[in-house]
């Protein structure tokens, strides 16, 4: 005998496309629509399993959203898990605390939504005895720590904890009832469930600790499978963790090098076999794909001129390979052209050693990110973070950007045949 059960978290129910600008309508109903298939294919995983729980570690919901088709949609599925038995254990995170439909919603008996005092729920399956400890948070933002308020593990029981957390931070995730691992594994409980970290991580030890991450990417940012963790607890209370993909479309960088590219034909050759690898590699139905094209040959200013040309192909190499979407495509210049034969000046070769003399001085680099910074001041805070979210990722946008434009100028004049 055994009790099984999903963990999940971060679903965004219909999370807007916020960071992704997609010129293909197809592409972006189908994005739009993926956290919904995402989380049918996490029930379909329940009833095909005949798990006898589904935990949603927060963050069902993306938000303030008050769609009545988000209603009816969560409804039909859970009446799904209701009607086969399974129990449904959910916590509220910081994006559910501001979704007014969370607040609305009406469940099955079968659905557990744990409140702002952690909660102790009894469930015998599988021979064994489980108790669930969740908490949910009222607030979008929690400072502290939330483990001081989970009793302490159940004697004899099972004890499973639900909790939503950034643990002690992760870059590009909010600062969110932040505790650490070592606390979590002395306080007693056999597995905990977390939640909000995107990313997927799992901690062993004397507890069993999973931060499943996001069961659904949203855009490039959130790259690579996605997936759900399948839990069982075997009789001798022996835990068993499987990973299970959900996902319905990946997202993939793909680097393809075309050095000493000279044709044409040959470019587009080498972009088609690298959408058939990553077709073959990819388990989701949907493979979406940013192409980044490193160029370093005699193309180099075709290739920028023509670059709307070029992505028109390899949109169309994807439709024919089967299911892939290129959704951007950016170039990497570094034109080997324009590199001074032995003996010979070359004046383009003088101006690009220059600009990257230039770009190196550190005085150059700050005039350039203090017009980053005023640029920035000027823009809606929902559009800033195209130049990053945190230092670190600000300097690598100066980097690519600096770089990059001396070496686009670099291939416009040697393209254009100055000598």
């Amino acid at each position: 005998m055994a009790f099984r059960f999903v963990h999940t978290a971060d679903i965004h129910l219909d999370s807007p496309l916020r960071s992704l600008a997609l010129r293909n309508a197809e592409l972006a109903e189908l994005v739009g629509d993926a956290s919904r298939q995402a989380f049918v294919a996490i029930v379909d995983l329940c009833l095909s399993e005949q798990v006898d729980a589904l935990i949603i570690a927060g963050d069902l919901y993306d938000g303030d959203q008050t769609s009545m088709k988000t209603a009816r949609f969560l409804a039909t599925q859970m009446m799904r898990l209701h009607q086969a038995g399974v129990m449904v254990y959910k916590i509220r995170g910081n994006h559910d605390a501001l979704s007014r439909i969370s607040k609305q919603l009406t469940f099955p008996e079968t659905v557990t939504i744990f409140g702002g005092r952690a909660q102790i729920v009894l469930q015998t399956a599988g021979g064994l005895d489980v108790a669930f400890h969740g908490l949910s948070f009222a607030s979008s933002k929690a400072s502290e720590s939330l483990l001081p308020k989970y009793a302490a593990a159940q004697e004899s029981l099972v004890n499973i904890g639900i909790m939503h957390t950034s643990l002690a931070g992760s870059p590009g995730h909010d600062v969110y009832a932040p505790c650490s691992v070592a606390d979590l594994q002395r306080h007693g409980f056999d597995y905990w469930a977390l939640g909000h970290v995107h990313v997927r991580k799992v901690y062993p030890g004397t507890a069993t600790i999973v931060m499943p991450g996001i069961p659904q990417g949203r855009d490039i940012n959130e790259a690579g499978e996605k997936s759900v963790t399948l839990v069982t607890i075997r009789d001798d209370r022996l835990i068993e963790i499987e990973e299970r993909a959900v996902s319905i479309a990946q997202f993939e960088r793909v680097d393809v090098d075309l050095t000493e590219t000279v044709e044409w034909a040959e470019a587009v050759g080498r972009i088609r076999i690298a959408l058939e690898k990553v077709r073959v590699a990819v388990r989701s139905r949907h493979a979406v794909i940013r192409l980044r094209l490193m160029v370093s040959s005699p193309l180099s200013w075709s290739i920028i001129r023509d670059r709307d040309l070029l992505l028109a192909e390899a949109e169309q190499l994807g439709e024919h390979i089967g299911d892939i979407w290129v959704e951007k495509l950016e170039l990497e210049l570094s034109d080997n052209s324009s590199q001074a034969s032995e003996g010979a000046a070359d004046p383009i070769f003088e101006l690009a050693q220059t600009m990257g003399a230039d770009i190196r001085s550190q005085a150059f680099r700050e005039e350039a990110k203090a017009l980053v910074m005023r640029t920035l001041t000027d823009l809606p805070p929902d559009a800033r973070e195209f130049a990053g979210k945190d230092e670190a990722a600000l300097e690598e946008f100066l980097d690519r950007v600096l770089t990059g434009g001396a070496e686009l100028v670099t291939a416009r004049l040697k393209a254009g045949g100055v000598q």
